[in-house]
């Protein structure tokens, strides 16, 4: 499995930020054939990507695959039953920050009825609603 968290960063810890809007740069299928494409904001921990990416490796077969998001955000969390104060906890995981409309995977070398079916197993693992975008046009989707 590899390891997705950058190899360094200029600061340990980093702010919550805000999750408003949708994304400005990145919904566009660039890539492949076919995208999923996030439908709300959220956190997708690196957990969340590499199971992702697995569905999307063994559905698609010869096909190919591109990971569109990195975990760069590192997020903290206090010790249980600790009281407040005493800083900030420690780095608990890293996430990938997305907005609505960011395409996160991208992939080819599918018909259009076997990419419907990979994008129900590779929703099932993102904790956010997704569609699934192409570069040409599905029957009820832009």
């Amino acid at each position: 499995m590899p390891l997705l968290f950058p190899n360094k960063t200029k600061y340990r810890k980093q702010h919550r930020g805000r999750r408003k809007g949708v994304a400005s740069r990145g919904h566009e299928v660039a890539f492949g054939e076919y995208g999923i494409q996030s439908l709300a904001p959220a956190w997708i921990t690196r957990q969340q990507i590499e199971s992702a990416r697995t569905t999307l490796a063994r559905a698609t077969h010869r096909g190919k695959v591109w990971i569109r998001i990195f975990p760069d955000k590192p997020y903290t969390k206090k010790a249980a039953e600790s009281r407040m104060g005493k800083g900030k906890g420690n780095v608990e995981n890293w996430v990938a920050v997305v907005r609505p409309g960011s395409i996160m995977f991208e992939f080819a070398g599918v018909p259009p009825e076997e990419a419907k079916r990979i994008h129900r197993l590779v929703s099932y693992k993102l904790p956010v609603p997704t569609r699934l975008r192409s570069k040409f046009h599905l029957g009820g989707e832009r």
